[in-house]
């Protein structure tokens, strides 16, 4: 049984809303998720997973009778970092890179087997809580980095601009948080792609090429400079603080 900190569940046992419009696989993974420990809640259209009380992770169908998928994900991710994981017949790169930089933290191609859905769930859950457990308790500020006016708190799972003594937050999704918090940690170095895959997804990661970039396109946009985020051809990223003025 797959046991987290739960925002609301009791002892930890993990809240699943899974939104899917088809009964015989909602079904299915109703009762394939409940043998294995979760509590899960099945809703079958957008509107009531967008009204569902917050769950630890969503299981979100994209291909719903009222709304499109997409539009469910990222009205999800404007409310709050719930992992999110896309369950869709649409298997085209295009979709899947859209998924991400609406804020999905994985995304998984129908037909799949439950030990992969319960293994994608396990990897996304160990990514989020690891971000707010990292030097949890320390009592002092080594969880957080400042690189110029970015502030990154690891403890709070915060991210800040600091312009013309404004603080602005920066809400970035699970994953853009990590990648953007190891590249923080040496500002200046280039981090290869793989080296980015093993540490923001996993070491046998295997899903598109193009996620590395799906997620640095959203951390620069919600930066307001791309030039925060350098890309260095044919090797990975770096971290710089954009030049002013230019």
């Amino acid at each position: 049984m797959l046991v987290l900190a739960s925002r609301g569940g009791d002892n930890g046992v993990v809240d699943v809303l899974l939104v899917e419009d088809d009964p015989a696989i909602a079904s299915s993974l109703v009762d394939s998720l409940t043998s294995a420990g979760y509590r899960v809640t099945h809703v079958g259209t957008g509107a009531d997973a967008l009204d569902a009380a917050g769950p630890d992770v969503v299981l979100l169908d994209l291909g719903l009778p009222d709304m499109d998928g997409h539009d469910v994900c990222r009205q999800l991710r404007e409310r709050s970092n719930v992992p999110i994981l896309m369950l869709t017949a649409r298997g085209d790169e295009v979709d899947r890179v859209l998924g991400l930089e609406l804020g999905a933290d994985d995304y998984i191609v129908k037909p799949f087997g439950f030990r992969e859905l319960v293994a994608r769930m396990r990897a996304v859950a160990r990514r989020t809580s690891a971000g707010a457990a990292v030097d949890a308790g320390d009592g002092d500020t080594s969880g957080v980095v400042e690189v110029g006016p970015l502030r990154v708190d690891r403890r709070s799972h915060r991210v800040t601009l600091i312009v013309a003594d404004e603080t602005t937050d920066v809400a970035l999704t699970p994953k853009e948080f990590e990648l953007l918090s190891f590249l923080a940690d040496d500002p200046g170095a280039v981090r290869t792609r793989t080296d980015i895959v093993e540490h923001v997804w996993d070491a046998n990661w295997y899903g598109p090429t193009k996620t590395v970039d799906a997620h640095v396109a959203g951390i620069r946009r919600k930066l307001g400079d791309a030039r925060w985020i350098e890309a260095v051809r044919g090797v990975g990223f770096r971290l710089e603080v954009p030049p002013v003025g230019e």
